[in-house]
């Protein structure tokens, strides 16, 4: 079996070995480059599973290779590694479609664990559709002109497919499964990142804006912002 490529992209190559060393341990192949330019030099070749990329980095800076890479190949999920711990960064960076942030210092371990996560959900999301009936039977919602499906991670709006990240669809499906229904940003947090997430309810405000970018609103359905409490997906039948 073929091992899944981790390109890894930091100043520090002792932060950077220290990663490497422990993903080779999981048996992933990795590479290391140490500046953005080369970044974006040997991402194409290597055409890794993921990118773990520093913010700070000399020349093009982490915020200019996540928003190239993401122009260009924007099913690679990549997790953000920053000394910069302020909301401003994280919403940024989220903003520019990085999949996860870690502020350093950061346990190797965790980061690990984040890196397994996102790939096993990328694996799920690439993965053939079921047949139509075991689909509709598993983690399936369907609205006018909507269909989510958790099952193979795919989303059908107006009869065309809609790229989107895991994290966007989860958050979507969650939504549409109790329609009407509404929940606080620290419901949401819990539920689509979980309970030991060290982010905050930024995070959820980026991601709403995203989807409501590549789902607009219906006569039947939105995703509807309720002021001082949170979201909700309406349905106007």
């Amino acid at each position: 079996m073929e091992k899944q490529r981790i390109l890894i992209v930091d100043d520090d190559n002792n932060i950077a070995e220290l990663i490497s060393l422990y993903l080779m341990k999981e048996q992933y192949e990795t590479k290391i480059v140490n500046d953005g330019e080369a970044a974006l030099r040997e991402y194409p070749e290597f055409d890794p599973a993921l990118i773990v990329l520093d913010l700070m980095l000399p020349g093009i800076d982490g915020y200019q290779v996540c928003r190239a890479i993401q122009a260009q190949s924007p099913r690679i999920p990549i997790i953000i590694l920053s000394a910069k711990g302020e909301v401003f960064d994280k919403v940024l960076a989220l903003e520019l479609g990085a999949d996860d942030y870690m502020v350093k210092p950061f346990e190797t371990k965790e980061l690990v664990a984040r890196i397994k996560a996102i790939l096993r959900r990328a694996r799920i999301s690439s993965e053939p559709a079921a047949a139509p009936e075991p689909v509709k039977n598993g983690k399936y919602v369907e609205y006018p002109n909507l269909e989510v499906n958790l099952t193979n991670y795919s989303v059908v709006c107006d009869g065309a497919s809609v790229d989107m990240p895991p994290k966007e669809l989860e958050l979507l499906y969650f939504l549409c499964s109790s329609p009407n229904q509404v929940f606080t940003r620290e419901q949401l947090l819990d539920h689509i990142w979980g309970y030991g997430y060290a982010g905050d309810t930024r995070t959820v405000d980026v991601h709403i804006k995203r989807l409501r970018e590549k789902i607009k609103d219906h006569r039947e359905w939105a995703i509807v912002t309720v002021w001082g409490v949170g979201y909700k997906f309406e349905t106007r039948v």
